[in-house]
């Protein structure tokens, strides 16, 4: 290692070896093991990605994950997997998985995302009405390997900068710099208290944070704009856009099929009777994983109306419900949605999750890995329409929420919308895993950068080969659309 590294590594220098007594020493055991793992896995070889394990089969791969999907809406997944490249992308975590499994690993852990794409970021509203910037889905979580995430999002810049038609020169910068906003960012916190580390977030009103993200004129007003429609999509926002008042002045759910169906327009009577009937014990009953001051709150509300709604692009297929529930009068209005959580696409190559059910494994994941968590976010188990007991997730559907269109973003904003996405994710790791380890490990110079960047350009091919021999496989019918 070179002077200059050794100098300014974690836990040798800095508020963290300024501390007298065992902190100090734990902080310097966990940096000599981050440079240790060097000699397992050097930072070059972080370009290595697996895609050339025998057998490999796209489209197999991902028919596989969906033996347990709603069969009418799984034509509606592959359209949209289909579309581009980077939809395809966004579609294969479990894909990415056995490829990153297939490579060699670090060792060094953390709660991952699991799928910590570009489009898996944007903005939302904290219980103390703050506008923040941060991961938004945590179906995959599960501990990990701490690079597994970075080349996820590394490869998801290449490939989302090649969608813009970005310069392969441009589109290496970018990669370089998402790469090493991650590594400076961890290094930052590696060398925090752990309580600083925990209360630090990226306010998306900052007004700080323009400059501190490079952004434009340009890209300022796009990010203001995002900001503004955030705060706008609250409570009444998504009651107005999805629920009207019916004859007897109940509120409903209108249909919008294929996209938004009311649970009676998908059942027969007694079906439907017996769905709602679960439903209804699942909103008794997921209120018991929140807080006494938000269970208190939450039994203020009753359910009125149940509707299945389409989400994303991976999650298409799975059990994605929307709850309607109405407090004291016909605009107190509060939307849930209960999505099915099934086991997370990492479980395969990684040790199982020590959560009872999926559902608690992703809450957990994710109050572990956000500054900030939804209010109601909670789970539940119970039994569905075809008598199979379901785990699900419980959130807010609409509450301040946002993102950012990556296939839409300008070529200058790509860079300052990836150095947040990777300072974030740099957070969330160092909120959950071994911060000054990793940090070590990345250490001060651009060699884990260089390579995570080949890896991404590399990757990127391979995605582009995969979406080709998917899409052909759905236009000639051989895949159903």
């Amino acid at each position: 290692m070179r002077d200059d590294e050794r100098a300014d590594e974690p836990g040798t220098s800095g508020p963290a070896a300024a501390d007298a007594g065992a902190p100090v020493l734990a902080a310097r055991v966990q940096a000599d093991r981050g440079r240790a793992v060097r000699a397992v896995l050097a930072r070059r070889d972080l370009a290595v990605g697996g895609t050339d394990r025998p057998g490999r089969d796209p489209v197999a791969e991902v028919l596989a994950q969906e033996v347990d999907r709603l069969p009418d809406l799984v034509p509606v997944r592959h359209a949209r997997m289909a579309a581009s490249p980077l939809a395809f992308y966004r579609g294969t975590a479990g894909l990415m998985a056995a490829d990153l499994a297939a490579a060699p690993r670090t060792g060094l852990r953390t709660q991952l995302c699991g799928d910590a794409h570009l489009s898996n970021f944007g903005v939302f509203g904290s219980p103390e009405r703050r506008l923040l910037f941060d991961l938004n889905d945590f179906d995959e979580t599960l501990v990990g390997p701490f690079e597994w995430d970075v080349k996820r999002l590394v490869a998801s810049i290449e490939v989302a900068t090649r969608a813009l038609g970005l310069p392969s020169a441009a589109r290496r910068r970018a990669c370089l710099r998402t790469a090493r906003e991650y590594r400076t960012a961890v290094r930052q916190f590696a060398r925090m208290r752990a309580i600083d580390v925990w209360y630090a977030s990226l306010d998306a009103t900052d007004t700080h944070l323009v400059d501190r993200l490079g952004l434009d004129a340009t890209a300022a007003r796009t990010w203001r704009r995002l900001t503004e429609r955030a705060t706008a999509r609250d409570h009444g926002h998504a009651a107005a856009r999805l629920t009207r008042l019916d004859t007897h002045g109940e509120r409903r759910f209108v249909a919008d099929p294929p996209l938004l169906v009311p649970s009676h327009q998908l059942l027969d009577a007694a079906a439907e009777r017996d769905f709602r009937a679960h439903m209804s014990d699942l909103v008794a009953q997921w209120s018991a994983s929140l807080a006494p001051d938000r269970q208190h709150l939450a039994r203020q509300y009753r359910l009125v109306d149940v509707a299945r709604k389409v989400v994303g692009v991976g999650s298409v297929g799975t059990r994605a419900w929307v709850l309607l529930l109405v407090g004291a009068s016909s605009d107190d209005v509060l939307i849930l949605q209960a999505k099915e959580a099934t086991a997370s696409v990492l479980e395969a190559y990684l040790e199982p999750s020590p959560c009872a059910t999926s559902g608690q494994r992703v809450v957990e994941g994710q109050r572990l890995l956000q500054a900030a968590s939804d209010l109601f976010l909670g789970w539940q188990t119970v039994d569905g329409a075809d008598g199979v007991r379901r785990a699900y997730y419980v959130r807010q559907l609409r509450d301040w929420k946002g993102s950012v269109d990556v296939e839409r973003l300008r070529p200058e904003g790509v860079v300052p919308y990836a150095r947040a996405c990777a300072w974030t994710l740099a957070r969330a790791h160092a909120r959950a895993g071994e911060r000054i380890a990793i940090a070590a490990y990345l250490g001060s110079s651009d060699r884990s950068d260089e390579a995570l960047a080949r890896f991404a350009a590399t990757y990127a091919d391979q995605v582009e080969r995969d979406h080709a021999v998917f899409a052909t496989a759905v236009a000639d019918g051989a895949v159903s659309s």
